[in-house]
């Protein structure tokens, strides 16, 4: 299935009366059993260099902690417009994401993937689930992915028409200090990758500015696949609530690892909360100590966009 389609399906729950429709997903309910599975992925070093170029990292014979997420996504959208699943793609809010790296994962390796979606939780501003993935190796599971998903509203809305409503939602909290978590994303500096992973955490933690350009959005989903239109072109955001396009979380986590990625063990987890969205074109700082980083806003180091830690016991 192509992408457009993939995205016109996921957008079919807006329509009005359209998630009455048996084969189209968002109308309520709880979380069925769903799952996606694709075996004897084998890596294109291509795209692997394409994406190391957008997010920051070297090229190297081991794949960067998220590339898997990305050939996992096609997975989590084909779970997310199943007929099944209770909530409209578009809308959903990326409140969290931990990825698990059992032992370093060669580019030269066939991995057998699934995805599966978790029961709904209570949420203050809504209803949760996460999509769980998982990487193998044979029967070696090598690496995880979790990703914490918000639908905006009060419990039981499920049915109510307006993407755009939810989202706008989303971007008024985020204005707000302390306001709602969102994805975000985009591209490095040209030398930011190598010039923060220099030095012992201690002596010398690493920090940079990033300055993100208007098409970072566009150069992501072209090499992820995540071609949502709030991160695409300020027109196609602004139906959404947001006064420009925003970058992906998952880009703002890659660069954030690109930055840290000769300080990573060889098997790790990485943890990271999104905030506020970064708004492109704009910039932004990274700095980490320790175990620990943020993504902050380069006017105001009060915004954070992205908050996140590593740990060295990934089980």
């Amino acid at each position: 299935m192509s992408t457009l389609t993939v995205y016109a399906r996921a957008a079919l729950p807006l329509v009005p009366g359209a998630s009455r429709l048996p084969f189209v997903a968002g109308r309520g309910g709880e979380m069925p059993p769903l799952e996606r599975a694709r075996a004897g992925v084998r890596i294109d070093v291509a795209h692997l260099a394409d994406y190391a170029h957008v997010c920051g990292f070297t090229l190297r014979d081991t794949l960067p902690a998220t590339y898997l997420h990305v050939l996992a996504f096609p997975l989590h959208m084909s779970l997310m417009i199943d007929g099944r699943f209770p909530f409209p793609a578009v809308g959903l809010v990326h409140l969290a994401n931990r990825i698990a790296v059992h032992r370093p994962l060669g580019t030269s390796e066939t991995y057998d993937l699934t995805v599966r979606a978790t029961p709904v939780e209570p949420h203050p501003k809504g209803r949760t689930f996460a999509i769980v993935s998982e990487g193998r190796v044979g029967d070696e599971l090598v690496w995880e992915g979790t990703s914490t998903m918000l639908k905006r509203g009060a419990k039981g809305d499920a049915d109510r028409a307006g993407g755009a409503t939810l989202e706008r939602g989303a971007k008024a909290d985020a204005d707000r200090p302390g306001g709602a978590r969102t994805d975000s994303g985009a591209a490095l500096a040209a030398d930011a990758g190598t010039a923060l992973a220099t030095g012992p955490a201690r002596s010398h933690p690493p920090q940079a500015t990033w300055r993100l350009p208007e098409d970072l959005g566009r150069r992501y989903g072209a090499v992820s696949g995540d071609r949502n239109p709030i991160h695409l072109h300020r027109a196609s955001a602004r139906l959404f609530g947001f006064p420009r396009a925003i970058a992906h979380g998952m880009w703002t986590k890659a660069a954030c690892l690109a930055a840290l990625e000769a300080r990573l063990p060889d098997a790790y987890a990485v943890d990271v909360a999104f905030r506020k969205p970064i708004l492109l074109p704009g910039a932004a700082t990274f700095a980490a100590e320790e175990d620990r980083f943020a993504v902050r806003s380069a006017k105001d180091a009060n915004v954070i966009h992205l908050e996140g830690t590593v740990s060295h016991e990934p089980r």
